[in-house]
């Protein structure tokens, strides 16, 4: 089985929409959800990954990604009092940078979630290895 078809399988059993743009892939899940007053939140788990064939490697990236919108009653980021609020924040890129073991620790501050992104990483590590290819681990420069 191609290296291709193979990551294709393990993403379609997250569930995932596998996404490709100039030779480039990625998708995202929904890993947590948070519901505050007339404001939602929610924590996405996004990997990123290229194939060179060239060098017969996997170049894979992955962060987390916290998106909002709706209301805010005055949290840690808006003065008190209300006011409309939509937005999404990254971390992964600009000061928030390291593994995503890093980042999984500040976000259990805000959010209830179990979520092994160890178990992704070794499926597709597994895949790439039995397809012949090396994998390598990037934080998100993909």
């Amino acid at each position: 089985m191609a290296l291709i078809e193979s990551i294709k399988n393990i993403v379609t059993k997250l569930p995932a929409e596998l996404k490709e743009k100039n030779g480039k892939y990625e998708f995202e899940l929904t890993i947590a959800e948070r519901k505050v007053f007339l404001s939602s939140k929610k924590l996405v788990y996004k990997a990123k990954f290229k194939i060179d064939d060239a060098k017969k490697e996997l170049i894979f990236s992955e962060m987390l990604k916290e998106s909002g919108f709706g209301l805010s009653s005055g949290s840690d980021d808006q003065a008190p009092g209300f006011g409309f609020k939509a937005g999404t924040y990254k971390t992964g890129l600009g000061p928030r940078t390291g593994k995503i073991e890093e980042q999984s620790e500040l976000f259990k501050k805000k959010y209830n979630y179990k979520f092994d992104f160890s178990k992704i990483r070794n499926e597709f590590e597994k895949a790439v290895q039995n397809s012949g290819y090396n994998f390598k681990y990037q934080i998100f420069s993909v």
